[in-house]
């Protein structure tokens, strides 16, 4: 795992000539640079913290999250000895093997405090927060150089152990005017410091017995289902194979949910009132009268035809609050996913839909 020597030369007027790589100016312009875009380190990263403070009187350079909730301590070398800084930022990720979510969170707040959390994430990597936030750990050691002494010790553990433990240097050159920056991993593929698992522990908040997600599919076929209908008859539907509709029929009368329509946003708070039914046989009150859902002036088809576990199922609704797919409500962060019908613990997007649209939390 030796470290690959990044050269750069300069080719223009005349014969090439090899750029000497200079001390960065001060290691807090390097921190400065990660946390600004901390793409650098190799790959996309979330900053959550800066010389964050832990319970035992230290203070960490930096704190991130990758899309898949592992947790990175990213330490600078600076000056110090090969044995200090390993043995630093080991006991960091003692420390930081106990932040799991709300910790992680509480170390945002501080950093970020005008900022919700889920938001930035959900900008960050186009993804809402996972279910396993801060499950995974990862460490980062940076540095203008690396020794032969830290190449060794890093290499050891990383081999041996399989502490996800890595160093990424930076080489600085200044042309002219410009100033330029390189990266080199002491492990090769940055992948092979594969993040330790630790004990699984949902990022959300423990389920409210209450709140429920639905995915409703809108997406303009006649032969589907229109978000209009559903808004003005008091349902939600899922069909067209029994993938689509197991979900929703696992809706509990009196369940609060959050209607989602794909590429929209969410639409509607309601409850349910009654069982899931095929179309075939489901009853909805229309008018005052109960009136079978094939008999009810719906503008689609909600898949007509098919039988089994093909059938469109539908779910009646008591809406509080609905809105118009042109008025649909989407914030970056919040949740969503293709599964007709699940539990909601995502309590920014409860949070943030509810706000939304006017009811109380």
């Amino acid at each position: 795992m030796m470290p690959v020597e990044f050269g750069l030369w300069r080719i223009d007027g005349g014969a090439p000539s090899r750029l000497i790589a200079e001390p960065m100016p001060s290691e807090q312009e390097l921190e400065d640079l990660i946390e600004n875009d901390a793409s650098v380190l190799g790959q996309r990263l979330l900053i959550i913290g800066r010389q964050v403070h832990t319970a035992f009187g230290k203070i960490v350079d930096l704190l991130a999250v990758d899309s898949d909730g592992t947790l990175f301590v990213v330490e600078l070398k600076r000056d110090k000895t090969p044995r200090d800084i390993v043995a630093q930022i080991l006991d960091y990720a003692s420390w930081a093997d106990d932040l799991l979510d709300a910790g992680v969170r509480q170390v945002w707040e501080s950093f970020r405090p005008d900022r919700e959390f889920d938001e930035a994430f959900g900008e960050a990597f186009g993804a809402a927060v996972p279910d396993t936030l801060g499950s995974e750990l990862s460490l980062i050691i940076v540095g203008s150089a690396v020794d032969p002494s830290t190449e060794r010790i890093v290499s050891y553990l990383n081999r041996k152990f399989d502490v996800p433990i890595n160093v990424v240097f930076f080489q600085y050159f200044t042309v002219d005017d410009h100033r330029y920056v390189a990266r080199t991993w002491l492990v090769d593929d940055a992948a092979d410091a594969t993040p330790a698992q630790r004990k699984q522990v949902s990022s959300t908040a423990p389920w409210n017995g209450r709140d429920w997600y639905v995915s409703f599919g809108d997406d303009g076929d006649l032969n589907g289902r229109a978000w209009a209908d559903a808004k003005e008859l008091g349902f939600v539907s899922a069909g067209g194979g029994k993938w689509y509709s197991q979900t929703l029929r696992n809706l509990p009368t009196g369940a609060r949910i959050f209607v989602h329509v794909p590429a929209s946003g969410f639409v509607g708070v309601g409850r349910v009132i009654g069982d899931a039914a095929p179309a075939s046989s489901a009853t909805l009150i229309h008018e005052g009268e109960a009136t079978h859902f094939r008999d009810l002036p719906l503008t689609r088809a909600y898949h007509a035809g098919l039988t089994g576990d093909d059938e469109e199922w539908v779910v009646p609704v008591e809406w509080e609050k609905t809105r118009d797919l042109a008025h649909a409500f989407w914030k970056q962060g919040m949740f969503a996913n293709q599964n007709s019908a699940c539990k909601l613990r995502n309590q920014f997007t409860i949070d943030e839909v509810t706000s939304a649209f006017g009811l109380e939390s």
